[in-house]
């Protein structure tokens, strides 16, 4: 079967979801619905998806998902942040484990599933339906997620840590969150969203974000991807920028037997900044693919995207970053670097910066590298009496820490540094050293 022909089997899958909520929304899910019937799943054709296959996810049988209690699974895979927490288990909200604490005022954190109505005015205004199929499947079909609105002057000091684990259940569940970001003019917030889950889980999350900074607004993302080896991630981030706002994104991909992350990022106005940081860690069989756009649509605007890889054994890594300056958007700066590191002669990596360039005042630059651990640094430290395989592991670590290191919080950063050491081939623990 071609993958136009899985078309129906996923409305099917997903139909009974569609009717859910108010007459706006059903409205809005319905042309989602028509919108995903026309696109249907990405192929191989496109050329933003040459380099990603789903078929084998296309086969598969998935069904939406239902309430589940897994508290130990939830306080073994919590990263432990002081903050308010959501936790979401298989995608659906879990409020006997979450903690909203006392919301400063302006701010408001809302499960959507009950609160479909606050959404109204924010649901898919920044993350087009015809973005991707899995974009309109998502918008046709979420159960679940979260509205995060901040009014004018609004500052949350802790940052929203939303939790989402996966469960192993007999049948594959498809799991859809909708998270949703609206900051005022001058807000500010911290939002982590963090997926694990059982290493049985075989489930697929396909994610869909989309935020919204008003002028001098300043959002910073973490985004911490662990799940297991057997399940698929599909994930596309939307963020539209006015008038001196800041977003910043870090972007830290570890887990999935496929994983995939969209990143399309607005400059509509001057004085907007995006910083966009991402580490991908492949082993095994693992495919991870990022893609990022950001848009200069206005002078006087600043991008910097610096994304490393790591991959090993006959793991497959895509990167794809592009930044297009507008007509017009004079005096902007866009620099982009894609970094990757091979630890196994049959490991591969497809990568491709791109610029695409219609004013003539700018200063952009974009490069990509691709090699192995340095044969002198590895001598370096061997001579100080360090054996091999920790040299090795070190010198991996450090070439990651470069993205790690901008990292903040210190429960994420910590949690972050010890997976990546504990996955890579010498799996050394951190805390051995110190």
């Amino acid at each position: 079967m071609s993958l136009s022909e899985y078309t129906d089997q996923w409305l099917s899958a997903v139909m009974p979801q569609v009717s859910e909520g108010p007459g706006w929304l059903t409205d809005l899910r319905q042309g989602a619905v028509e919108q995903f019937a026309t696109s249907g799943l990405p192929h191989a054709r496109l050329e933003n998806w040459k380099y990603t296959d789903v078929k084998a996810l296309a086969k598969r049988d998935f069904s939406l998902p239902k309430k589940t209690d897994a508290a130990e699974l939830v306080a073994e895979k919590s990263l432990g942040v002081q903050g308010l927490r959501l936790v979401f288990v298989d995608g659906l909200f879990s409020p006997e484990q979450s903690d909203l604490g006392e919301l400063p005022k302006g701010v408001n954190v809302l499960p959507l599933a009950d609160n479909a109505n606050a959404a109204k005015t924010v649901l898919g205004q920044v993350a087009a339906a015809n973005f991707s199929g899995f974009t309109a499947l998502n918008l046709a079909s979420w159960q679940d997620g979260v509205l995060i609105d901040l009014a004018n002057n609004a500052v949350l000091e802790q940052p929203v840590y939303l939790q989402f684990v996966s469960t192993a259940q007999d049948n594959a569940v498809l799991i859809q969150p909708r998270i949703l970001i609206k900051a005022g003019v001058h807000a500010q917030a911290t939002v982590i969203e963090h997926y694990s889950g059982a290493e049985e889980a075989a489930s697929f999350s396909n994610v869909v974000t989309e935020v919204d900074l008003a002028d001098g607004a300043q959002i910073t993302h973490y985004k911490l991807q662990q799940e297991s080896a057997k399940q698929y991630h599909v994930a596309s981030l939307h963020v539209q920028q006015q008038r001196d706002s800041r977003f910043t994104s870090h972007n830290i991909c570890l887990g999935g037997k496929l994983a995939r992350q969209d990143i399309q990022v607005e400059l509509n106005a001057e004085g907007a900044e995006v910083y966009l940081d991402g580490l991908y860690l492949g082993n095994n069989r693992q495919h991870l693919d990022n893609h990022t756009l950001v848009n200069h649509n206005a002078p006087h605007t600043n991008s910097n995207e610096d994304y490393k890889g790591i991959l090993n054994d006959r793991s497959r890594g895509v990167f794809n970053g592009r930044a297009v300056v507008h007509k017009n958007a004079q005096k902007i700066e866009a620099h982009q670097s894609n970094a990757n590191l091979l630890l196994s002669d049959k490991a591969e990596i497809d990568t491709k910066p791109e610029l695409e360039i219609y004013a003539d005042d700018v200063k952009c630059s974009h490069g990509s590298t691709t090699g192995q651990l340095d044969e002198s640094a590895l001598f370096a430290l061997r001579s100080r009496g360090i054996d091999e395989a920790m040299a090795r592991g070190l010198l991996t670590l450090a070439f990651a820490n470069e993205v790690i290191d901008r990292i903040e919080i210190p429960e994420v950063h910590d949690q972050i540094e010890e997976a990546v050491a504990g996955r890579l081939p010498e799996k050394f623990n951190l805390k051995g050293l110190v």
